[in-house]
């Protein structure tokens, strides 16, 4: 392939991206109206609740439809930054939450915990037990969504069975596919991507949060992603 047909072949999956998941009337900007009525429906009254959302952006809540009285963003990489009171950004780990909260100088006490694609991407089953867990201690009620494994596309590369090849396959998948978000400019960047992306189905859900009700957020009738909610 020459360079000017992988250029038209990266442009046109970035069009194609864009149409699918990106854009304002895209399918999956649809979706995620859909997934914030059914928040809202779960949490009528989160516009007076301080929330916890690990692993999110400062910038994703300026854009959000839904405005809590106060909001705290606990991000590994990139907060982001805030010139909003009721929006404040902490650098660190969410499976180590307290910790890092503690550390900045905040608040270790909410009254949700919010979480959005966080949990398949945390580092393996240990790990999302420690993210359960602080979830658990941090506030009484919670949301926390993330893909479902047996959806046939997966999420983050959009490509068909891509979580169930081995993980070479995945790692070309991720080098060379056009759809995919940025693309990694080194094997090592595709590999670690992969291996950092692991998602689950509906028994590790119930095991990491017993208490909650597991929901299933729907497309073409076929279960999309899971929402543990208490």
């Amino acid at each position: 392939m020459t360079k000017t047909t992988a250029d038209a072949t990266t442009r046109g999956g970035k069009v194609m991206r864009r149409l699918l998941v990106e854009s304002p009337t895209s399918l999956g900007a649809r979706a995620r109206l859909r997934r914030w009525d059914l928040f809202r429906a779960n949490f009528p009254d989160v516009t007076e609740m301080s929330v916890l959302d690990l692993g999110g952006t400062v910038e994703s809540w300026q854009r959000a439809p839904v405005t809590p009285r106060r909001v705290t963003v606990l991000n590994l990489f990139e907060p982001g930054e805030s010139r909003d009171d009721s929006v404040v950004p902490v650098a660190g780990d969410a499976c180590a939450a307290r910790s890092a909260l503690e550390s900045a100088g905040s608040d270790t006490s909410f009254d949700l915990v919010f979480s959005n694609s966080l949990l398949e991407h945390v580092g393996g089953h240990a790990r999302r037990v420690d993210l359960a867990r602080e979830i658990d201690a941090l506030a009484p009620r919670h949301w926390v969504q993330t893909p479902y494994r047996y959806f046939p596309v997966e999420p983050h590369w959009l490509f068909p069975g891509m979580q169930f090849a081995p993980t070479k396959a995945r790692v070309a998948i991720a080098r060379h596919w056009p759809l995919v978000h940025t693309r990694p400019k080194t094997y090592e960047g595709a590999r670690s991507s992969v291996l950092w992306t692991e998602l689950v189905g509906v028994t590790e859900m119930q095991a990491y949060f017993p208490s909650s009700t597991i929901l299933r957020e729907r497309l073409a009738g076929l279960p999309k992603s899971l929402i543990a909610v208490r």
